[in-house]
């Protein structure tokens, strides 16, 4: 069974991550992106021969979504050191990406085949794929906004901020991306486009609070802090949408979002 190789699989990468960081912050940026680079070819292999023995994406459970995280996270960091040359973040999303990749190991949440029918529409993969990495560049966004409020020194927050909005921005398009594939999967597998299932509220929150962060930024009298505390709160709603709705009492057996491991 290929899951028995997660450990290998995942340990490689992250030794190429760590080296990648290691030389981010010796200066040698080109090393950086190719070590870091070659992490993410390494865990996205082990993804396609997951996908491949369980003949379906490896999207269902929790485990898996949180597998796609650990992926995500990495990629997010690199993208932001090659435009903005943070250092911290590209070490910090590895760390994170350890994080996730523990918790698989000690839960994984994955092994079954079996795909319901509501998941065999050919909407599902790319929906919770694009959310996926949506939520990887909030994540980055928010650590800029923690590193921004309690880390920064002197002045030139504000001047940074750029990077978070940029980060944001293209986040909340891949969102938006994601909620419209969901709305098309919605109505190929239960007949309608949105029926404000306690999954899709918080979804539509979270969509809703990074849009009022994005007109709030664009406001004269917008404020650097005010701004980067909306960004914190907006990221935990958006772990709410992502699983702290599985424990609402309104999504015990009733959402259709709700999938058992039968």
């Amino acid at each position: 069974m290929i899951w028995n190789y997660f450990i290998i699989f995942s340990l490689l990468a992250l030794v190429l991550w760590s080296l990648g960081s290691y030389a981010a912050w010796r200066g040698h940026e080109r090393r950086a992106v190719v070590l870091t680079v070659g992490g993410l070819v390494a865990f996205l292999a082990f993804i396609i021969l997951l996908w491949v023995e369980l003949q379906r994406p490896p999207l269902r459970t929790m485990g898996e979504t949180r597998m796609w995280y650990a992926f995500f996270l990495p990629m997010a960091g690199l993208l932001v050191y090659s435009r903005w040359h943070y250092k911290w973040l590209l070490s910090f999303s590895t760390l994170m990406a350890l994080v996730f990749i523990c918790i698989n190991l000690f839960k994984p949440e994955i092994h079954s085949k079996s795909l319901m029918p509501a998941l065999q529409s050919p909407w599902f993969a790319p929906h919770v794929i694009v959310y996926m990495f949506a939520y990887a560049l909030f994540g980055a966004a928010t650590m800029m906004a923690i590193y921004l409020l309690f880390f920064k020194k002197g002045r030139g927050g504000e001047v940074e901020m750029s990077t978070t909005d940029n980060l944001v921005s293209v986040g909340f398009s891949f969102m938006t991306f994601g909620i419209l594939m969901g709305a098309l999967w919605a109505k190929e597998a239960w007949g309608h486009y949105w029926s404000w299932d306690p999954k899709e509220t918080w979804a539509a929150a979270s969509w809703f609070s990074y849009l009022i962060y994005i007109h709030y930024q664009r406001m004269p009298s917008s404020r650097f802090k005010v701004a980067l505390w909306i960004l914190i709160v907006n990221f935990i709603l958006l772990q709410m949408c992502w699983w702290g709705v599985n424990y609402l009492p309104s999504a015990q057996g009733m959402s259709i979002h709700t999938y058992t491991m039968d």
